[in-house]
């Protein structure tokens, strides 16, 4: 499945870390190439993909101005165009389904930043900029902006949480923007790249995943399918170029085959056919249809996952077998990524993995998602071929042989950039979910190279006992927004939103505290009933009352209850056993010295 998620280790941080339109259908020789049909909607660079990996987004804008006429002097596509009646076209589909990606990675941003690495979050950018720049002293500020590019570097940190708020709305304002008015240009879509770059790269553990990566590099390229300046719905001077699309069906393939080696290479359990036995169960944040997935029986596991290796390790060359198997490529791709959305919580990766699929289709592939009545967008592509086969052949002007030399240039730095992509791919010691570049332009992709075969929680815990130890003293559960906990709730449903939290709580449950830091700085905000920190969680056991006295964490083993058992009759999703604390109960005092060694400030009570 391409669906899990591996967290890269940063150097500094000692932490451990994812419109189509159809060619026009006339008779004679009215029957013009789909080229004109391919203009209509842009593929804006937020195309984001699936589970393929788990780092551990973004879009376009534009008002809709009248549609200009077809006029004769239009840049012409870098390839050849197809001859007449040949369906060969590739489109840019979508526009809207991938802008809405990234105004979802916006709005986590929003909503979650300000908790994780704000003034008083939980690992501060402002302490990650300056180890940066300690790291780098006497060698040049240049290289410390190269390591970690962000515009933060340009701003006042002392108004930390202004800054990221202001990146925030602004990529959701303009993301918001192309999304309603179905325009875009190249100037919007790199705006909205270098903001998403600037949190990424700030981000730390909470933006390790792999589809972090995957919405930079597919932003990146998206840039390029989009006129310079101009802000329409149907662009008629600039044609998507074949060396683009052919950079979309590059990811994919890169996506998918990666994702399916590093599982062949990796655990006994996907060259044995038994890792869907446990996925379902163990995989980060499950939904509720992976509760009644568990429960399938031993040969429908078997099925999936020997389905998931011809997804990942047979179909992905389909790309370059010529039209019809590159058209079966990508609706397979898909599939597969909706039936992941369905059977798990993999925040907008799968989605994501979803758009440079979209570019295995072409016009006539695409056609029947759009109306063909008068008006309608076929009926305006019509006129426009029309138009353009009473004028004069496209003459070559500067501009158009500005773009074409930017397209050529894109396609020479893709390929120079993939050379330590495809060694990775090619290694028996493969890593996935890589940046080999801080730009993140190009990057090597991979999920699930190994399942965990029992699912562990951190339960947070808090006691207003003046003694922590004392026989009658009464813990009380913290709940989070959807990581499993109460064994009566039901899983949740969110994808394609974002809980960054609860992610790092499944990864921190595989370790110690001593290798998740932050948890304890969670610990002690929960200490001061932070209000902060509370937002991130559902459930405060202390809200109205006074902050709890002692906080620790303890160290669970779930699983699903069984369907029809009596565990499920009685109301509850999980059965539990403890294995052993976590961490030790905690006070204020106990972790003064443990803040101050890591400048970071004493939570104070609320």
């Amino acid at each position: 499945m391409t669906t899990h998620a591996e967290c890269s280790l940063g150097p500094l941080t000692g932490h451990s870390p994812g419109a189509c339109l159809v060619h026009a259908r006339t008779t004679g020789a009215r029957r013009r190439s789909p080229r004109a049909l391919a203009y209509v909607s842009r593929v804006p660079w937020l195309l984001q993909t699936g589970p393929s990996g788990m780092a551990p987004g973004i879009v376009r804008n534009a008002q809709t101005p009248r549609i200009p006429a077809l006029v004769p002097s239009r840049c012409p596509d870098p390839a050849s165009p197809p001859p007449p009646g040949v369906h060969t076209q590739p489109c840019s589909c979508s526009r809207s389904f991938a802008l809405f990606l990234p105004v979802v990675a916006f709005l986590v941003a929003l909503h979650q930043n300000k908790q994780l690495i704000g003034d008083r979050g939980l690992l501060p950018c402002r302490a990650y900029l300056e180890s940066v720049r300690r790291y780098f002293q006497g060698r040049g500020g240049w290289e410390a902006v190269s390591y970690a590019p962000t515009v933060l570097w340009l701003l006042d940190w002392s108004r930390m949480n202004a800054n990221l708020d202001a990146l925030a709305l602004l990529g959701l304002g303009v993301s918001s923007f192309v999304l309603v008015t179905g325009c875009a240009n190249m100037v919007l879509m790199a705006t909205l790249w270098v903001l998403y770059m600037s949190l990424v790269n700030v981000g730390q553990i909470w933006y390790s995943f792999g589809w972090e990566s995957q919405l930079l590099e597919t932003g990146f390229l998206g840039i390029f399918l989009c006129p310079l300046w101009t802000l329409s719905r149907l662009p008629t001077g600039t044609p998507p170029s074949q060396i683009v699309l052919w950079g979309f069906r590059w990811l994919i393939f890169r996506i998918m085959l990666g994702a399916g080696l590093i599982k062949i290479r990796g655990d006994q359990c996907w060259r044995d056919l038994t890792c869907m036995d446990f996925h379902y169960e163990t995989q980060p944040v499950p939904n509720p249809m992976a509760y009644l997935l568990h429960q399938s029986p031993w040969w429908a596991h078997r099925f999936e996952t020997l389905s998931n290796h011809f997804l990942e390790l047979v179909v992905p060359f389909f790309i370059f077998l010529g039209r019809r198997l590159c058209i079966l490529h990508g609706a397979l791709q898909i599939l597969f990524q909706v039936v992941l959305v369905i059977s798990g919580n993999l925040s907008f990766l799968n989605w994501l993995t979803m758009v440079p699929s979209v570019a295995c289709f072409d016009d006539a592939a695409l056609g029947f998602l759009f109306p063909s009545g008068p008006g309608g967008l076929k009926d305006r592509v019509r006129k426009m071929q029309e138009e353009a086969a009473r004028g004069a052949q496209p003459t070559l002007r500067y501009g158009c042989m500005v773009r074409q030399a930017v397209h050529v240039a894109l396609g020479i730095l893709v390929a120079w950039l993939s050379v330590p992509v495809v060694l990775n791919l090619l290694s028996p010691a493969q890593v996935m979910n890589t940046s080999f570049n801080s730009l993140r332009i190009v990057n090597t992709y991979g999920a699930f190279g190994s399942i965990t075969k029992e699912r562990t929680e951190v339960i947070l815990q808090g006691t207003a006992s003046p003694n922590a130890s004392a026989p009658d003293a009464v813990w009380e559960d913290y709940g989070f927004k959807c990581k499993p906990g109460d064994l009566g709730r039901r899983p949740c449903l969110i994808s394609p939103y974002h809980y960054r939290l609860d992610w790092l709580m499944w990864f921190a449950a595989f370790q110690t505290y001593e290798h998740n830091e932050w948890i304890i700085h969670l610990a002690g905000k929960l200490l001061a009933n932070d209000r902060e920190a509370l937002s991130l969680l559902a459930f405060n056991p202390f809200k109205d009352r006074a902050p709890p006295r002692w906080v620790r964490g303890e160290h669970y083993r779930y699983k699903f209850s069984r369907l029809g058992g009596r565990h499920a009759a009685a109301g509850k999703w999980w059965v539990r056993k403890r294995i052993g604390p976590y961490f030790p109960p905690l006070s204020l005092r106990d972790l003064e010295g443990y803040f101050r060694s890591r400048d970071w400030p004493l939570p104070e009570l609320e």
